[in-house]
């Protein structure tokens, strides 16, 4: 985000001041050059924007909710800025259903967006092994059933679901790619929210193509993701068959 140069993972965090705000906290990501951005400057203005986008959209898709917030030239190719627009995306989507309308509010996307970052960090899915959008989409399953600390089948389903999208996840890791992770997450989501609630949310009428592939810092992983844009053949030059010259 300051000089585009490859990122320091520490083995240890360290306490680092904030290259955009001053301030002195710990991490564990840094780059050559010394910089470092703390967690409230690194998703700060996306965070505003993506949840403006789940206020405002009219769409029951949280697939295609999700395509057009991560399509922003200002949203980064990682961070936890995607676990923001897992939950904004399904909850948005939610909301405007025929089962969400005068039940789901405003309010309650600005509460899982408060949930979301108590355990959203930037870098932790290497750090703990867990993407901040497993509880992010967690969030979405607390709310909608009123889960809480000790409640029983509301805190089991939630738990579930967690598991659930946290096992596509990980199906997609190798590099990591937050992209692919919120593709992912949702649609897991989308499938247990018809399961278990009969709540059918509409889908993505074509396939989800990525066009970010050489933005991925790490490396995209290509041929081995459902969603990476394959390089178009040449029909024409494979239909040319040249004549075989002997001597």
């Amino acid at each position: 985000m300051v000089c585009g140069t490859e990122l320091d993972y520490l083995h240890h965090a360290q306490n680092l001041t904030c290259t955009s705000c001053g301030k002195t906290v710990q991490g564990s990501i840094t780059c050559p050059s010394g910089h470092f951005i703390c967690e409230a400057c690194h998703a700060g203005e996306s965070k505003g924007v993506i949840l403006g986008m789940a206020l405002t959209t009219s769409s029951e898709d949280p697939a295609a909710i999700a395509e057009l917030m991560m399509g922003r030239p200002d949203i980064p190719m990682l961070g936890c800025e995607h676990a923001y627009i897992a939950a904004g995306a399904l909850m948005a989507a939610l909301r405007n259903s025929p089962y969400g309308k005068g039940k789901i509010t405003d309010a309650d996307i600005r509460e899982v967006f408060d949930r979301t970052a108590k355990q959203a960090v930037s870098g932790y899915c290497g750090l703990s092994g867990v993407c901040g959008i497993s509880p992010a989409i967690g969030a979405c399953f607390s709310l909608f059933l009123g889960a809480r600390c000790g409640s029983d089948a509301e805190q089991k389903i939630t738990m579930d679901a967690v598991i659930r999208v946290s096992q596509s996840i990980a199906g997609l890791t190798g590099p990591s790619c937050c992209k692919a992770y919120v593709r992912a997450a949702l649609a897991e989501a989308v499938t247990i929210f018809a399961e278990r609630f009969g709540i059918v949310l509409p889908a993505a009428k074509t396939s989800i193509v990525c066009t970010d592939s050489a933005r991925h810092p790490h490396g995209c992983r290509e041929e081995q993701c459902p969603y990476y844009q394959k390089p178009a053949a040449d029909a024409f030059v494979a239909s040319i068959h040249l004549p075989v010259a002997s001597c």
